[in-house]
């Protein structure tokens, strides 16, 4: 079978816009008769790079060869291409014939040439009959259909279509991506597919282009992309995913969730830290003595096809603390022309060692300012009779100029919430605050971490920090004073499962899959 020939060739097109960079260097060969789709999400650069080959705008750097030969100078008219945009573009003072054949008229091509290539792309496109209709009484797909065959009858090397099918409602979406396959087939030219819409790309492409932030993070057939994705960014984007983060112990064998799993992979280091993605449909529920790992459903879902079943294997973990919200003036002294606050916190007895005046100055989240015009001034002196042993302690904070304020620390033994089957562990502080310090808050999720000083760890390894949620059911806004219930939890392990088979919530249960079924990623840097 003779090789393809090459169509297109991107060679390290780069371009800003002013001082950001949209395109960073990419390299692509495009085949003759490919159906090609540019993927990723909005402002990736799949557009623009698009717009670049039409000649719409201009790379900052490198070459596009059409054919072999760079087209950078050619204006858009010159190049061997067409392009159909997002809103069709058709000439509304015109009717279906008309638009069809305005860039055969334009080159003053022959009128009977001109009848037979419009006859030609009506009975392509379905639209017998249709050629003195008003395309402002068409329907979506009709107005898609002809815009098509506006940009085919001129028999460009090349079909540059721009998320043609954005507009239309699902239905017809799906019905013009096989429509628009079909025609490609039949009319044998490239076309170059941009879209967001991973269906449409699964669907349509000989050869997705998956794109991030301007760089192509792989180029595949769809069943490629599919099976073996490079990285956990386009896993999670083609298809539904279960990644996990794991541990490559040895060439075949990857470890998560604590736990040594057969797989096919080779080739990383000896316990390199990797990304491993089971897809929904190849895992299998099973009785909780078969399987692999156990679990339980926690819920239950009916696709139409299968059921979307949901089960966790590994517990997440909580630990829920109190929060004490106080009036305003509950923490703030004012002297003369001076005022400072602090609040009371606790601190646990192993935090003690070590401890200085600017963790203790932070953890009560003092500070001194001069009220009339809100400029803040530095605490000066810190004294406290604080002792290694659990117990109440008092700690005065004061300016240069004699402002001060007293408030308790909390020693506690603190209790830390540890979770085995998760290899992990939480804690977290009772906390103080006022109304003001709440409603203030620019980040309030993250200062009630920093402020109860959550934290979670691995078991094994108590320099890996593990990501905390939070959660609560008071309005910052309309707080007041009072106590509230604040929780941190750790992300326990939910695996999703596609499956026919009917499994009831609560049930606990086995999931197994096979070797070949596991696809182990390098890590992905973010």
């Amino acid at each position: 079978m003779d090789e393809k020939r090459k169509i297109i060739e991107f060679k390290h097109i780069v371009k800003n816009f002013d001082d950001m960079q949209v395109l960073k260097g990419i390299d692509l060969d495009i085949y003759e008769n490919e159906f090609v789709t540019l993927l990723g999400p909005s402002g990736c650069g799949k557009t623009t790079l698009l717009r670049i080959l039409g000649g719409f705008i201009e790379a900052t750097d490198g070459q596009v060869l059409l054919n072999g030969e760079d087209i950078k100078d050619l204006p858009p008219y010159k190049r061997e291409l067409n392009t159909v945009f997002q809103k069709y573009a058709l000439f509304p003072h015109m009717n279906v014939y008309d638009n069809i054949a305005f860039g055969l008229k334009i080159k003053k091509e022959a009128k009977d040439v001109i009848d037979q290539k419009v006859m030609k792309m009506l009975k392509l496109i379905g639209l017998e009959g249709y050629e003195k209709k008003d395309v402002t009484l068409m329907s979506g797909g009709q107005q898609q259909r002809v815009a098509i065959a506006r940009a085919l009858v001129n028999e460009p090397a090349v079909l540059l279509l721009d998320e043609p099918l954005s507009a239309l409602d699902a239905r017809l979406r799906k019905e013009m991506q096989y429509e628009l396959k079909r025609i490609q087939q039949e009319v044998g030219i490239t076309f170059i597919f941009v879209t967001h819409d991973q269906e449409e790309a699964l669907t349509m492409s000989d050869k997705i282009v998956i794109m991030k932030e301007g760089e192509i993070q792989q180029v595949g057939t769809p069943q490629d992309i599919y099976n073996e994705p490079v990285n956990r960014y386009v896993a999670s984007f083609i298809g539904e995913s279960n990644i996990v983060d794991g541990r490559m112990v040895k060439d075949e064998v990857v470890r998560f969730d604590d736990i040594d799993f057969e797989c096919v992979d080779k080739g990383f280091k000896p316990m390199e830290k990797v990304d491993v993605v089971i897809r929904p449909e190849d895992i299998d529920i099973v009785d909780k003595e078969k399987g692999k790992m156990t679990g339980i459903v926690s819920s239950v879902l009916f696709k139409g096809v299968h059921y979307e079943i949901m089960v966790e294997t590994v517990p997440g973990t909580t630990v829920t603390v109190n929060m004490h919200v106080q009036k305003n003036s509950a923490n703030v002294v004012s002297e003369g022309e001076e005022s400072i606050s602090a609040n009371d916190f606790y601190l646990d007895l192993e935090d003690m060692e070590g401890i200085d005046e600017k963790e203790i100055i932070a953890r009560a989240d003092a500070q001194a300012w001069i009220p009339e015009t809100d400029e803040n001034i530095s605490i000066a002196n810190i004294s406290t009779d604080l002792k290694q042993e659990v117990g109440e302690y008092e700690v005065t904070f004061s300016t240069s100029n004699g402002t001060s304020i007293t408030r308790k620390i909390r020693v506690i033994d603190q209790r830390v919430i540890e979770n085995k089957k998760a290899n992990e562990a939480i804690s977290a502080f009772n906390f103080f605050k006022t109304i003001d310090e709440i409603q203030e808050s620019m980040a309030l999720d993250t200062d009630l971490r920093v402020w109860a000083n959550a934290q979670a760890w691995k078991l094994t390894d108590e320099d890996e920090d593990i990501e905390l949620n939070v959660d609560y059911d008071f309005d910052a806004e309309s707080i007041h004073e009072g106590i509230y219930p604040v929780t941190f939890s750790t992300t326990g392990r939910m695996f999703k499962i596609h499956t026919t088979k009917y499994c009831e919530e609560g049930k606990e249960v086995g999931l197994s899959f096979q070797a070949e079924n596991i696809h182990v990623m390098e890590k992905m840097g973010f």
